[in-house]
């Protein structure tokens, strides 16, 4: 027995994975409701600024949500369209991609056979297997893609009402859940809420900003080099960038594969490895600590775990969502004593040394 009252680590750190199993769970099975709502209280939180400033401005706190809300769907609408369209112009040269494709695929099945002595014939017979074995996998596929585009409505039907109803009783919420604890717990629960908020807003923020410049710097190198589709593979890349690490090397593969077939021959596609990688280099040493790092100082280890977990539980939404989800439990774990060392366990020390190390961000400091 403990004298201290205290319970055993053994018995604290079981209680903490059943607890985190039991949520991981909850989200498995509710994720059609909850990611709809997660993503909800992420534009609420981003979106809470431009309220209030309209608020200041004498306009009506209803009326100031609506518009705030029409202004994001715009935003939204408008980056729709612009990806639909460089879609709809990449999928008319599809044939013609298709034709370069086999004559690429003949070309890597001549160099695997000089290479490694595999028979033509053998190649094919392989690769005849492997189509068979997909398309016995298309009903499922279909199966799969229908449900993924009824998500996808319910989303869009569900994301402006969620908001608007967040944002209107963000004050009963807050209250709600400084009110569960008790009275000595509620500035802890207070400041923890804040924090929160800050975190997440900061935190989409610097997505927002680090796609626009990674989308600026792919396009202008693409638009040099005279690729064919500079805009659309530098949207892809700027966009599968916000999944960390995993969407990087998704979007070079992608984009590197979409080049060999649509270039001419003597196109060296090494200079599109040369200026993702040089963009990625300025993205992970400048754009992430200074502009998405500072916000959210989580390690490498504990971001690419995330992102493998939420992408099993919830798919790509559960892989952006990752990264403010452990921000938040990482807020929430360094108030809690019994819960520091998991905070330890998510953060970055690294991160912080880098940020102390800028220059420009001491001076601001000291203005």
């Amino acid at each position: 027995m403990n004298i201290n009252g205290e319970s055993p680590a053994y018995l604290r750190i079981s209680l903490n994975l059943i607890t985190i199993t039991l949520l991981a769970t909850a989200l498995y099975l509710g994720k059609s409701i909850l990611i709809p709502l997660f993503f909800s209280m992420l534009l609420a939180i981003l979106l809470h600024p431009v309220v209030s400033f309209l608020v200041r401005r004498r306009l009506d706190r209803v009326a100031s949500i609506l518009i705030s809300i029409i202004l994001a769907l715009c935003v939204i609408g408008v980056v729709v369209y612009f990806l639909s369209s460089q879609v709809s112009h990449f999928l008319d040269d599809i044939p013609t991609l298709k034709d370069r494709l086999k004559d690429l695929a003949t070309t890597v099945k001549h160099w695997v056979y000089d290479t490694f002595n595999i028979a033509i014939r053998d190649q094919n017979q392989y690769i005849d297997k492997t189509a068979e074995q997909m398309s016995d996998d298309t009903p499922t596929l279909v199966q799969r893609t229908v449900l993924t585009l009824t998500e996808m409505v319910s989303y869009v039907i569900f994301l402006p009402v969620y908001t608007f109803l967040i944002l209107y009783h963000k004050d009963m919420f807050k209250r709600f859940l400084i009110e569960v604890f008790q009275r000595n717990e509620k500035a802890r629960v207070t400041e923890i809420l804040d924090e929160s908020q800050y975190i997440c807003q900061q935190y989409v923020t610097g997505m927002l900003i680090e796609l626009v410049i990674v989308f600026a710097l792919n396009s202008a190198g693409f638009l040099i080099l005279g690729i064919k589709y500079p805009i659309f593979l530098a949207l892809i890349s700027a966009l599968l960038n916000i999944v960390p690490y995993i969407g990087m090397l998704i979007a070079n593969l992608f984009c590197v594969l979409v080049t060999l077939v649509s270039s001419d021959p003597g196109f060296n596609v090494l200079w599109v490895v040369g200026i993702l990688s040089a963009v990625q280099v300025l993205d992970n040493n400048i754009l992430l600590p200074y502009i998405v790092g500072s916000k959210v100082r989580i390690n490498a280890l504990a971001i690419i775990l995330g992102v493998v977990v939420g992408g099993a539980l919830c798919g790509i939404p559960g892989m952006f969502l990752c990264i403010p989800g452990l921000a938040i439990m990482k807020v929430i774990f360094e108030r809690i004593d019994s819960l520091k060392p998991w905070a330890v366990l998510l953060g970055d020390e690294t991160t912080a040394a880098l940020e102390h190390k800028n220059p420009i961000k001491r001076m601001l400091r000291k203005k």
